[in-house]
């Protein structure tokens, strides 16, 4: 609206020019009226044509304007936009300084904190550290007193060991002389009387696991005397059969091995105790040792010769009242050895049958008679009783067990037979005593 209000002027004057010159005197008014109307016209022309510059000069100017105004509005509405985001971001920046502030606060609050609980600390273990040295030293003060007391106390038992040694050493000389006094009078046939303790007994009797009403059988003798192999043939087994007792060539039994007997009709048990030579016992201490006082009936056994450990087994039997049989093993192998010595050769297949019979009874007969009286022998030098040897073959005892009839017998009939009827005495003298009480 500006530009056009401002037009208003120039047209007046320029109809105020055409007024005046129609008012002018004309010589010749054809003439000069159509020259003024042409000058009108021309005027008029260029008053429309101005006034259509001025107009589009003013358009112009006032889409500049607009354009302006535009642009003034857009740039006022990004200043304000910026102003409101500028406000914004200095709100965040402010709200986040605030927390800033409050959080430095609080930490250093809480350092604050920190660092007084830590001053407290530092002079609580500057006391505890204190008390600690005070008590270090009263702790090295009472030991320097108790080291000095140790000292006067390992002076004294130093002194005293040395007495106790000395005396040691001659209780220790006492007691080997005592000992070789003992086995000693032990060869001389003197026995020493040693009698287990209530404590011994029972101790014994947990080892074994005794139980009453079971017959306790205890096979003893010198190592490789066929133990094992004859406590198989009681039981009816052969050796390596399953259950059998371990054999071998050289001793295989350190500990007491225990074999109940497989028939539940006989209460027996059976025991392999180790050999004489296999432990470091000496021969009139063996019987104590292996705890023999327990068993119900005692088997000393040999093979070759009649040893003092034997001796020794049947000395106590009798000082226990244990049964005790005397049995040499293996007598089929005795024989043969007989046989060969008396010129039997095993190999000549083809010989008289007759001679070789009659070869037979004589080596078995020599065999017999040498070692009853060995055994009669041994027993005179020991100042013990005569009693009969039983000669057994394992293998014929095993074949009597098991219900066959046995071809070539020594005296296996007759043990098994004492066996059984020193078992029936046992339980009936142990039910008597039963009943009795």
């Amino acid at each position: 609206m500006g530009p056009a209000v401002s037009m208003l002027p120039v047209l007046g004057a320029a109809a105020a020019t055409v007024i005046s010159a129609f008012r002018r005197p004309a010589p010749n008014p054809t003439m000069d009226a159509l020259q003024r109307a042409k000058e009108a016209r021309e005027l008029a022309q260029r008053i429309r044509d101005e006034a259509q510059e001025e107009r589009r000069h003013a358009r112009e100017r006032l889409e500049a304007l607009e354009e302006a105004s535009r642009k003034a509005r857009e740039e006022a509405h990004r200043m304000m936009t910026e102003m409101v985001e500028a406000e914004r971001a200095a709100t965040k920046a402010r709200l986040e300084a605030e927390a800033a502030v409050r959080e430095a606060r609080a930490d250093a609050a809480r350092l604050a904190e920190q660092a007084a609980q830590e001053r407290e600390r530092a002079r609580e273990m500057q006391e505890q550290a204190r008390k600690a040295e005070e008590a270090a030293k009263e702790e090295a003060k009472r030991a320097k007193k108790i080291a000095k007391e140790e000292r006067q106390k390992a002076d004294a038992a130093r002194a005293e060991a040395e007495k106790a040694a000395k005396t040691a050493k001659e209780e220790v000389k006492q007691a080997m002389s005592a000992k070789e006094e003992i086995e000693k009078r032990w060869k001389e046939g003197i026995q020493p009387v040693v009698t287990p303790t209530v404590a011994e007994l029972e101790a014994a009797k947990r080892r074994v696991q005794y139980k009453e009403g079971l017959f306790h059988f205890a096979v003893a003798g010198v190592a490789g005397s066929g133990k094992s192999s004859l406590i198989n043939a009681f039981r009816g087994l052969r050796n390596r059969e399953a259950g059998a007792a371990a054999t071998g060539v050289t001793e295989t039994t350190r500990v007491f091995d225990r074999y109940p007997d497989p028939n539940p009709q006989y209460p027996l048990v059976w025991y392999d105790i180790p050999g004489a030579g296999t432990i470091k016992i000496p021969d009139w201490q063996y019987f104590n040792a292996q705890g023999l006082y327990v068993f119900d009936c005692i088997i000393v056994l040999f093979d070759n010769r009649f040893t003092m450990t034997d001796v020794a087994i049947l000395s106590n039997c009798a000082r226990f009242n244990i049964p005790a049989f005397i049995v040499r093993s293996k007598a089929d192998q005795h024989i043969r050895n007989v046989m060969r010595e008396m010129g039997h050769d095993s190999d000549d297949e083809d010989g008289d049958l007759g001679s070789h019979d009659r070869l037979y009874r004589e080596a078995r007969q020599h065999f017999i008679d040498e070692t009853r009286e060995n055994i009669k022998s041994n027993l005179e030098n020991a100042n013990l009783p005569d009693r009969p040897v039983y000669i057994v073959s394992n293998d014929t005892i095993l074949s009597i067990v098991q219900g066959k009839a046995p071809r070539k017998a020594i005296d296996e009939v007759e043990l098994l037979r004492d066996l059984v009827n020193q078992t029936l005495v046992r339980r009936s003298g142990a039910s008597a005593a039963s009943t009795s009480s």
